[in-house]
């Protein structure tokens, strides 16, 4: 059974989208190994842990809403390295603008718990 951060639907989908990623970096020139494919892997999955991280300290939301904003700041610089991979042509328009709409919805998402993060309390 999912349980705890695994069932937020924000999670869901930031995971979806750096697997997502994973595959379509796979596709890139072996010169962007330790450049751009690393750092967009890394940015993607970065939003994740700080998701899971913060979820976990909800019953401090200081801390939580502090912690979706490192998620947020992570998915900005996810969109960074995808327009980076669209100027150098590593992905097309469609894929881009896919990639981009799915990581603005997780912002969105990212948004309203740093706004409210008295709504993620733990239940006593």
């Amino acid at each position: 059974m999912v349980s705890g951060f695994r069932k937020l639907t924000v999670y869901k989908k930031a995971f979806d989208l750096a697997m997502e990623i994973f595959e379509i970096t796979k596709a890139f020139p072996a010169q962007e190994k330790y450049e751009l494919t690393d750092q967009i892997r890394r940015s993607s999955r970065a939003v994740c842990r700080a998701i899971g991280e913060g979820y976990r300290k909800r019953q401090y939301p200081k801390h939580f809403s502090s912690k979706m904003s490192d998620s947020d700041i992570e998915n900005t610089e996810t969109q960074v390295s995808l327009d980076f991979a669209l100027k150098c042509e590593y992905i097309s328009k469609v894929e881009y603008n896919s990639l981009i709409e799915k990581s603005e919805e997780v912002g969105r998402l990212l948004n309203h718990m740093i706004e409210n993060p008295e709504k993620y309390l733990p239940r006593s």
